[in-house]
C-alpha cells in the first residue's frame, strides 16, 4: 500500500505529466487537420459539395427538370473528385500531422485545385462537344470548396482537444464529487480497526480512481480499462451500501480493445448508484454488460428504479449533464459510428452504447 502511494506521488509530481505531455497531446490533436477517415466526415463533405452544386445550378437552370439534369451531370464529375480528395487527405493525415498549420491548409487547397481539374476532365470525357473546358474556373472552385472543407476539419480537430485535456479537470466536479470522497474515507476509517484488509482495498480503489482522473492525459482508452475503473468505483460504493447494492457483470472479452473516451463509464455507474441505490431502502441491482455484435461493441448499464412508495427520500432529479457529457465525448471520438441512448426500459433505467471495435 505504501509503495502504491509513493508511486502515485512520484507520477503526479513528474513535470512532463502535468505540463509537457499534456501540451504535446493537445498540440498533436490540434494539428491533426486531415482526419477525414471517418464515415461522418465523408458524408458531410459529399453533402456539402452537393448543396453548393445545387445552389450554383439554380443560376443557369430554366426549369426544375433542367436543374435536375444539370445537377446530375455535375455530380458525375464532382462526386469522384470529392471522394478522391477525401481519400488522399486520409492517406496524408499522418504525414502532414507534424507540419505547421499553414502548410496543411496550403496542401488542402492544392488538393482542391487538383480535384477541380479532375472533375473538369471527367466532364470533358462525358461531354466532348460542350466547348472549351473551363480549367481555371474548375480549379478555382475546387480550391474554394477545399479551403472550406479544411477549415471545417480544423474546427473539428480543435473540438476534440478539450475532450482529451482541459475537460479532465472540469469533469472532476461533475463526476468525482466531494461527498463521494468524504463517504469513501469515512467508510475506510470505520473499517480500519475491525477489517483492515477491506479498508486497504477501499483506499487502493480510491487511489486508482483519482490517479486516472488527475494524471492520465489520453484521448482514448480501451473498454477493458474503463470497465476495470468502473469496478473500482462500484467496489467502493459496495462497501458503503453493503447488501443493498447488488452487482452483475456479464463481460465479453472480445470487446476489450474497443476505444472509448477516458473515464466515460464512471459517471454512468455513478448515476446508477445515485438514482437507483441511494433513494431505495431495499436491495438494488446494477448490471454492466458488454457484448460483441458483428463488428460493434455494445455496452449496457442498467439499474433498478426505486418504488416511489418505498423511497427513503425524494430522489434528486438529474439535469442530464453527465449523460450529455458522455454523449458528446463519444461523438467527438467516433462521430456517427457510435450510438448512445438512455432511458427507461422494461421498468429499469438503461444506458446503451454501441461503438466500433478497434
Amino acid at each position: 500500500m505504501r509503495r502504491e502511494h509513493e508511486a502515485t506521488a512520484q507520477t503526479m509530481t513528474k513535470p512532463q505529466i502535468l505540463s509537457a505531455d499534456a501540451r504535446r497531446a493537445a498540440t498533436s490533436d490540434a494539428l491533426l487537420v486531415f482526419d477525414a477517415c471517418r464515415a461522418g466526415v465523408v458524408l458531410r463533405a459529399v453533402l456539402f459539395v452537393e448543396v453548393v452544386l445545387a445552389v450554383a445550378v439554380l443560376f443557369v437552370s430554366t426549369t426544375p427538370g433542367d436543374w435536375l439534369a444539370r445537377l446530375a451531370l455535375l455530380t458525375g464529375g464532382a462526386l469522384p473528385a470529392t471522394l478522391g480528395w477525401l481519400l488522399v487527405a486520409c492517406a496524408l493525415k499522418r504525414t502532414l500531422q507534424g507540419a505547421r498549420a499553414p502548410l496543411q491548409y496550403a496542401a488542402g487547397v492544392l488538393l482542391g485545385v487538383l480535384a477541380g481539374l479532375t472533375a473538369c476532365a471527367l466532364l470533358t470525357l462525358v461531354l466532348p462537344d460542350a466547348g472549351e473546358p473551363r480549367w481555371i474556373a474548375s480549379a478555382a472552385s475546387g480550391a474554394l470548396l477545399s479551403a472550406l472543407l479544411v477549415a471545417a476539419l480544423a474546427l473539428r480537430a480543435r473540438g476534440r482537444t478539450p475532450a482529451a485535456t482541459t475537460a479532465r479537470l472540469t469533469e472532476l466536479q461533475a463526476r468525482i464529487r466531494p461527498h463521494f470522497l468524504f463517504n469513501s474515507l469515512n467508510s475506510a476509517i470505520a473499517l480500519v480497526r475491525d477489517e483492515p484488509g477491506k479498508a486497504e482495498a477501499l483506499l487502493e480503489d480510491l487511489s486508482d480512481l483519482f490517479r486516472h482522473a488527475l494524471v492520465e492525459q489520453r484521448e482514448s482508452a480501451t473498454l477493458a480499462e474503463e470497465v476495470q475503473l468502473a469496478r473500482h468505483y462500484l467496489a467502493i460504493e459496495q462497501v458503503r451500501f453493503g447488501e443493498r447494492l447488488q452487482l452483475a457483470w456479464q463481460l465479453d472479452a472480445r470487446t476489450d480493445a474497443a476505444r472509448v473516451p477516458p473515464l466515460v463509464l464512471q459517471p454512468l455507474v455513478e448515476n446508477a448508484v445515485k438514482h437507483g441505490v441511494e433513494p431505495s431502502p431495499l436491495t438494488a441491482l446494477i448490471e454492466v454488460r458488454t457484448e460483441l455484435r458483428g463488428k460493434r461493441a455494445v455496452v449496457t448499464i442498467t439499474n433498478s428504479l426505486p418504488a416511489r412508495s418505498l423511497a427513503t427520500a425524494q430522489a434528486p432529479r438529474g439535469h442530464g449533464i453527465a449523460l450529455g457529457n458522455v454523449r458528446e465525448r463519444l461523438r467527438l471520438l467516433h462521430d456517427v459510428d457510435c450510438d448512445f441512448s438512455a432511458g427507461e426500459h422494461e421498468g429499469r433505467w438503461r444506458v446503451r452504447i454501441a461503438l466500433p471495435v478497434a
